[in-house]
């Protein structure tokens, strides 16, 4: 049964206790909407069955993404990616400082139009799957009943999918870049890429089409340099894959520092250790700069050889393209579509169609 007492001058506080459930309480302004909302709860008991609102009630959506980044985020492959879009979501305190229960479909919506002013769909598509999965989270392990408003919510237009590649006087100065940078007798550094791992990792990436992370996470007792493979126990899709060498991917890696080398000079068979001993990070700042750097030469080029320079050279390249590009030179070699899968790890074809992108001036040679 429901009951309402008066506490203090201005608040009410309503209670509903019944058998077998319980006790459910809280205070309101008026004494109305205290009534109302005996009348709901008795109405759930009776007719749809008890629903526990407390822990909604009490949690702000904040809160539950915290304990989300630092009790389930930290056991998942994509732990670093994914901790970085919770503190996204936790910027915008317009939504994360609701209650749970006041997260509704309009609420989410206004925080989709906030940020497309900041950022492109497909960045707030992905972290919108993000918030879906930590509400479904959160209701199905944490007893925190809160209905996801997710699917109520327009999705922003995909952003249509990625087609650079690189031409050959690109490729020339972006690799050019990423030699150098060594490190002279006064201490200073000679004009070039700093880090050592950045110049094979890129090559070997366009000899192979693995991902950044696969080349990050390889290891040395997994490359057979003899059979020409690379095994790589965990990739993004959950399947182990072997990808094979080609002679210059062999060759880049032979050359390696991080090669252990026997007494007398001699190359031995590794057993242990990183192939590239670097970071994620530092990737990502070293490609950066070497993509400046590459821009910043052609143009001086240019100018010395008084040749007007090709707009965007260089312009929206990502290291991931690297990745593109290699797809499609294996294509080129791999006429089998399902040999090419097995290299590039794709299990869904329509999606290697979207690292496949052949030049046309390419095919119009096969054609004759």
């Amino acid at each position: 049964m429901g009951q309402i007492t008066k506490r203090g001058e201005y608040q009410w506080r309503a209670k509903v206790r019944r058998k077998g459930f319980p006790e459910q309480s809280r205070t309101f302004t008026y004494k109305e909407d205290a009534e109302k909302w005996v009348r709901t709860v008795e109405s759930e008991l009776e007719t749809k069955g008890f629903i526990d609102r407390r822990e909604a009630e009490k949690n702000t959506l904040a809160a539950i993404l915290k304990r989300y980044q630092q009790e389930i985020t930290p056991g998942k492959k994509s732990a670093a990616i994914e901790s970085v879009k919770i503190d996204v979501l936790l910027r915008d305190t317009a939504l994360v400082g609701l209650k749970m229960t006041a997260i509704t479909s309009t609420e989410v919506a206004r925080w989709r139009d906030r940020r497309l002013k900041e950022v492109t769909g497909g960045t707030v598509n992905r972290e919108i799957d993000v918030l879906s999965t930590v509400l479904n989270h959160a209701r199905r392990e944490w007893g925190i009943h809160v209905e996801n408003p997710i699917p109520l919510v327009k999705r922003p237009e995909k952003a249509r999918a990625r087609d650079r590649r690189l031409s050959p006087e690109e490729e020339s100065y972006l690799l050019a870049a990423l030699t150098g940078g060594e490190r002279q007798q006064d201490g200073t550094f000679t004009k070039g890429a700093r880090n050592p791992w950045l110049l094979p990792l890129v090559r070997l990436a366009l000899e192979t089409a693995m991902r950044r992370g696969e080349l990050l996470a390889l290891q040395w007792e997994n490359v057979d340099l003899k059979r020409r493979t690379a095994h790589l126990p965990d990739t993004k899709n959950g399947d182990a894959r072997t990808v094979p060498l080609s002679t210059t991917a062999v060759g880049i890696l032979r050359a390696l520092p991080s090669r252990p080398k026997a007494e007398h000079g001699k190359p031995v068979e590794p057993v242990a250790g990183s192939v590239f001993p670097t970071t994620a990070m530092a990737l990502r700042k070293g490609f950066t700069r070497a993509i400046e750097r590459a821009q910043q030469d052609y143009l001086a080029d240019c100018k010395t050889a008084r040749r007007k320079p090709q707009p965007g050279f260089l312009s929206d390249v990502h290291f991931h393209d690297t990745r593109h590009e290699a797809a499609s030179r294996l294509a080129e070699k791999l006429s089998n579509v399902l040999e090419l899968s097995a290299v590039t790890g794709h299990r869904d074809l329509r999606m290697l169609k979207r690292y496949y992108h052949p030049r046309a001036e390419d095919l119009a040679k096969k054609l004759g």
